[in-house]
């Protein structure tokens, strides 16, 4: 591994995969799915990613039907949120200006969390597979953003990627930081925690800002 250790790349799918299926999780609790509609969408949430990381990179089968850890961490989020969601939903209703008990700002919170892991992440395994700087740079922004993507369009919703603050940037701009620290020869398990801090970081003050790529301008006739 480029990493310090190879636990780290383990370390770094394991708790990608739980953030953003617990993403997955909640949004089919709110949309009134039953349980194994939870969990197929906290499943796809937290994998879809890792998946299309791996069918780019000719790694077959994918980690993510393939590693048990993985398919573990996902069915463990999943049923985490379906059999916490009521008593949550007690807590902020009793906590009403808590802005972790608003479900949209909870699922932003942990996507930004699981894009930051899965963004260099998909760099690191990338890089591993020999690709070049280009590539590990767009697979990790697509790794990043993959599992939110599947997430949204199976939900019937536009997906968050192309609606709503910064999403993509973030990703991209961690996974090239990752490719810039290879490169450098300065890529150790610190550092790629760092750059997985600052793609969070990056992402959430987007979120509180309600920062957005430039859009087009409207017509004035």
């Amino acid at each position: 591994m480029l990493t310090d250790t190879a636990s780290t790349q383990l370390v770094l799918d394991l708790v990608g995969v739980f953030v953003f299926a617990l993403t997955g999780a909640i949004v089919g609790v709110r949309r009134g799915l039953d349980v194994f509609g939870v969990l197929v969408l906290g499943w796809i949430a937290g994998l879809g990613g890792g998946i299309i990381r791996d069918v780019f990179l000719g790694i077959t089968p994918p980690v993510a039907v393939s590693d048990w850890r993985l398919l573990a961490a996902a069915v463990v989020a999943g049923l985490a949120v379906f059999l916490l969601h009521g008593t949550w939903q007690e807590v902020a209703q009793r906590h009403p200006d808590a802005r972790l008990g608003r479900v949209s700002f909870t699922v932003r919170l942990l996507d930004a969390a699981g894009l930051a892991v899965f963004a260099v992440s998909g760099a690191l395994v990338a890089l591993d597979a020999q690709a070049g700087a280009l590539a590990a740079t767009l697979i990790g922004g697509i790794t990043g953003i993959g599992g939110g993507l599947l997430r949204d369009v199976l939900t019937g919703q536009v997906p968050e990627v192309l609606r709503r603050e910064l999403y993509a940037v973030p990703a991209l701009a961690g996974a090239a930081l990752v490719v810039v620290l290879h490169e450098a020869g300065a890529l150790t398990t610190l550092t790629a925690w760092a750059a997985v801090a600052f793609v969070f970081v990056t992402r959430v003050v987007a979120v509180v800002l309600n920062l957005n790529a430039p859009r087009p301008l409207r017509s004035r006739a």
